[in-house]
């Protein structure tokens, strides 16, 4: 069965026999050399100030940004699950919240979140997906980022990169806390979540708020390469080792270039059998595809050609699929998955199989 949902993504063989070596005690000098290899490829990869990480699913790093970087009001951007997620983790923590909402398909509009912050002083936090999975969509972070900056620097910005980390490069000169995840573009299993802060954050954060998401903690404990409570050892032996993959097959450029073409290709081979993409601005980690028949289409894509895509939740439970491009894809495995989308659309009876999606992805992919 072919994993091509945005999450969990699959595991590359290296990374599984990496983490399946002998248990390692956290607190001993062979693991802080690998906690320190590690951290120094995630400057590289993130590109702030400080990075930390924790033994957590990306909801986890989410708590830690809101309640150690907010301290009155926070203002969310809402357009899918994880967008309304930061409000109710505000909410959770005694936070005021202020929230923008829009449908998943429409990414938050600069205006409206400079108007939201002249219009209440007390927002001293913004949480916003840069790619928001519910929808597949692309927020325009870096630019609202700058915007908010320019009224007020010291409104923290807290960039959701779970599905943008290791997929393109961010522009982090305006944000403050950007979080990745590890089942996304860093083809880990879940339970590990990364955030990368400024040190206008770090300044913020003091001497931190919470007991186990206290960042103040990790930050003192991490600089010395160890953790504050136990750390996940076997999931950052296996980050260490797909760092090191993604750094010997090129770098972090190529991986971005990679994600990219990978993307365009996909979205034009679906276009092009007729498939309808749902965001109007979409990420480049997934296409997701608005269809009336999306639940048969997820079913017969697993059934007939044993290929596991997502769907969608809430209002858009069987109206979208969608499609991962993260991470180190073979390009046999996503020429076969656009292959199979066409040849579950004949099986529908919604048009005749050409190859018309192989065709495109591969003149896409291999006439650059």
């Amino acid at each position: 069965m072919l994993l091509f949902t945005p999450g969990p993504t699959p595991v590359p063989q290296n990374v599984r026999n990496a983490m399946s070596d002998e248990t390692m005690h956290h607190r001993t000098p062979e693991f802080e050399a690998i906690f320190e290899k590690t951290r120094k490829h995630l400057f590289n990869l993130f590109n702030t100030d400080e990075v930390i990480m924790l033994a957590s699913s990306g909801t986890g790093a989410m708590e830690a940004a809101v309640i150690n970087l907010c301290h009155n009001t926070l203002l969310n951007v809402n357009s899918g699950k994880f967008g309304e997620r930061f409000g109710k983790i505000a909410v959770a923590n005694g936070l005021k919240n202020v929230e923008i909402k829009n449908e998943w398909d429409i990414p938050v509009s600069i205006e409206a979140i400079v108007e939201a912050v002249k219009e209440n002083s007390n927002i001293d936090a913004i949480a916003v997906q840069i790619s928001e999975s519910a929808g597949g969509l692309r927020h325009p972070v870096e630019e609202l980022a700058k915007a908010v900056k320019e009224i007020n620097p010291d409104i923290m910005i807290i960039a959701d990169g779970i599905t943008a980390v290791g997929v393109e490069k961010i522009d982090v000169t305006n944000i403050d806390c950007l979080i990745a995840g590890s089942q996304k573009a860093l083809m880990l299993p879940p339970g590990l979540s990364i955030l990368g802060l400024s040190t206008a954050a770090i300044t913020k954060i003091g001497a931190g708020k919470g007991y186990y998401f206290n960042l103040a903690s990790e930050i003192k404990n991490q600089k010395k390469n160890t953790t504050a409570y136990t750390a996940a050892t076997t999931l950052i032996i296996g980050l260490l080792e797909v760092l090191e993959t993604i750094e010997n097959d090129g770098g972090v450029e190529k991986l971005y270039s990679d994600t990219e073409l990978r993307a365009t290709a996909v979205q034009a081979s679906l276009e092009a059998i007729g498939l309808h993409v749902y965001p109007s601005t979409p990420a480049k980690s997934m296409t997701t595809i608005d269809d009336e028949n999306a639940s048969e289409i997820r079913k017969l894509l697993k059934v007939e050609f044993s290929v596991n895509v997502a769907g969608g939740q809430d209002h858009l439970n069987g109206k979208i699929f969608r499609i991962n491009q993260m991470g180190l894809i073979p390009v046999y495995e996503m020429a076969w998955v656009v292959n199979a989308v066409e040849l579950t659309l004949s099986k529908l009876g919604r048009r005749e199989y050409d190859g018309t999606a192989n065709k495109v992805f591969n003149e896409i992919l291999f006439q650059k």
